[in-house]
Formats: structure tokens, sequence, C-alpha cells
């Protein structure tokens, strides 16, 4: 099963309708700032693997707020994706929203892979592209 389009992941709910959450999105703001700062503490410490986690989920956390104040629950880091290519595309840049899926599958080796070792350029790369992707994300909420 490949999920590549916004109506497969409602099918298969990977997303769901929820009804619209000014808290949630605004407590999901509160964690990707967060997240951010915990990378940016880890990098001082050249713990490169945490940095991209954290890097990673502070971008997933921003996405999340967007989705919140949509009525969107995700179930899918993929599908969060796919949600705001399909949905936000003609408001944030596509190479933008293209640095969450990049991060997610760089956050998947970090975690699962048996060969992938971050650098410090990589470390500090997904930092840099953290504060871009929530600077975008921010506008459109």
């Amino acid at each position: 099963m490949e999920i590549t389009k916004l109506e497969d992941c409602f099918r298969f709910r990977l997303l769901r309708d929820i009804k619209p959450d000014k808290e949630k999105t605004k407590r999901s703001l509160e964690i990707s700032k967060h997240r951010l700062n915990e990378a940016e503490n880890v990098l001082k410490l050249k713990i490169y693997e945490y940095v991209i986690l954290e890097a990673y989920m502070s971008m997933f956390h921003a996405a999340r707020a967007l989705l919140y104040k949509n009525g969107i629950q995700e179930k899918s880091h993929f599908a969060m994706y796919i949600y705001l290519k399909e949905k936000y595309s003609n408001k944030i840049p596509l190479h933008i929203l293209n640095l969450l899926n990049i991060h997610r599958t760089e956050r998947h080796e970090a975690m699962y892979g048996l060969e992938y070792k971050p650098t410090e350029e990589d470390a500090v790369t997904a930092i840099q592209d953290a504060k871009i992707f929530i600077k975008e994300i921010e506008k459109c909420i």
C-alpha cells in the first residue's frame, strides 16, 4: 500500500478530521520552540544524533500546530507532510515544505539506521532548516 494522496491519508485514517483547537495549536508551537532550543543545547554537547531528532521534532510539532488549527489530527508523520504539501504549497514554498520530509527521513535513519552517523554539519543544517520551517508555519497560523 503506497500512500501518496491526501484522500488516501483520510481513507486509511492516517489523518482525521477533528474540531479546530486553538489551545493544541498554541501548545504544539510551544513544544516546537522548546524542541528547537533542546537541539541547540545538544549541539553544544556534540551529540549530533540527538540534534537531528530534536530538530525534526521541532518541525513536526510546528506542522502539527497548523493541523490542529485546521481541525486535523495526524496519525502518520508522512501523512502530515502530504497534507501540508497539498494544502499549503501555495503559501509555503515547496522547498521549505520538503524540509519536513527530508528531516523525517534523516531522523528515521538516526533512530533506526545501522549506517548513518550524523556530522556536526548535518546537525547545524537540521537546526537551520527547522528555524526556516517553523517561521513559515507561524506565518500560516
